[in-house]
């Protein structure tokens, strides 16, 4: 009998329902409570929402997905006709969405491999696509899990934000780093690293912080073929002038998305969050 790999992740990877419908994937989310009210991301949980409620200094935490949430995909997965699951999902540093997953999977009716991409947002969206694309394309759950890991691997996030003060809430990064940003006006400028929110650069205004993000994306990026995201939380205008700066730089671009991050991400980050997404191809 051919295999069949379906495809899980969570909501963080941020995938236009387009992609999602086309390639199959299910999507299990993850909740964001405000005040007292606990929501989906994606369905309920609007960033733009979240964004108000922070500047509002409601109080916003967010949760995994609990374990019958997983269960429930891997189900439905094997009464759909798959024959494996590939489940992918944010960096395990940062959420306690892998645990679950590995959890659900002791008992579901397939085998279910999970993986840990160390990513989030499009850089985890990326790996997922590509996981899509050799499962669609007949692959065994091995070579899934080799091109969603490769691809993950490969990429680079880079990002700004206004304020480290709800990273810091959010127990994301600690307080020494927290205080960089808000000693004499410095605007840290963050990246990805081993699955960590780290400091990568200090930059003194916000201006001049966009700008190196701008510069380091450039260099990242090098001539080669990438795809790039460009993520933000109530700052279109802004994303989507980096973004057309960036298709004029980058010579290698071949896929280039401006998106608003989730309800999730922005209950860490607050307004203001301008990321670039890079996935070498």
């Amino acid at each position: 009998m051919s295999s069949h790999v379906a495809i899980v992740t969570d909501s963080t990877a941020y995938l236009p329902r387009g992609i999602l419908d086309r390639h199959r994937i299910t999507v299990v989310p993850l909740t964001v409570v405000v005040g007292d009210e606990a929501m989906e991301e994606g369905t309920e949980a609007s960033a733009p929402a979240v964004a108000r409620a922070l500047q509002h200094k409601d109080r916003v935490t967010t949760s995994r997905p609990n374990l019958e949430d997983f269960a429930a995909a891997y189900r439905a997965a094997a009464g759909a006709g798959a024959t494996e699951v590939v489940s992918l999902h944010l960096s395990a540093e940062l959420s306690g969405t892998y645990e679950s997953a590995v959890s659900a999977a002791e008992g579901a009716p397939l085998p279910v491999q999970v993986v840990d991409t160390r990513m989030v947002a499009m850089a985890l969206g990326y790996s997922v696509i590509a996981a899509a694309e050799v499962a669609e394309a007949g692959g065994a759950a091995r070579e899934v899990v080799a091109a969603a890991e490769k691809r993950a691997g490969d990429a680079s996030a880079f990002f700004y934000v206004d304020t480290l003060d709800h990273l810091q809430s959010g127990g994301r990064i600690g307080a020494a780093q927290a205080m960089l940003g808000s000693a004499l006006a410095v605007k840290p400028l963050l990246h990805l690293a081993d699955g960590r929110i780290q400091p990568l650069e200090k930059v003194r205004t916000a201006a001049r912080a966009i700008a190196r993000l701008e510069e380091i994306s450039v260099e990242r990026a090098g001539a080669g073929a990438v795809d790039v995201a460009v993520h933000h939380l109530g700052a279109a205008d802004r994303a989507g002038a980096l973004a057309e700066r960036l298709r004029g730089r980058v010579p290698g671009i071949k896929d280039i998305q401006v998106s608003e991050v989730g309800a999730v991400i922005g209950a860490h980050v607050g307004p203001g969050l301008l990321g670039v997404v890079l996935a070498p191809r």
